[in-house]
């Protein structure tokens, strides 16, 4: 699903203009950005926790050549699901993998 698409999904539960509901859409991300760079950690209840974290250095190989090389340090958003999340998507999977099977 693209951005693109939750956009229409949501205009369309909400009955309103899809440009509207665009920049909300767009608003809500940047927000999560904003209060991943003032605070590193953003806790959405019921959904999951977005954090900062500092990836230290490392030596890697080049897939291609074998050729060690250096991975500076750097830093990455990590994303842990929240409980009730895991749990939905879990039982949602299961009950897609039992109607497959029949």
């Amino acid at each position: 699903m693209t951005k693109k698409d939750m956009v229409r999904s949501i205009a369309d539960k909400l009955d309103m203009p899809q440009l509207r509901t665009k920049e909300i859409v767009q608003e809500t991300f940047d927000a999560i950005i904003e209060t991943l760079l003032e605070e590193k950690r953003i806790e959405l209840r019921n959904f999951g926790v977005f954090e900062v974290k500092k990836r230290a250095a490392r030596k890697a190989r080049n897939p291609r050549t074998g050729e060690p090389v250096e991975v500076k340090e750097r830093y990455v958003v990590t994303f842990k699901p929240g409980k009730v999340m895991e749990e939905k998507v879990h039982e949602t999977m299961i009950k897609a993998e039992k109607k497959k099977k029949k």
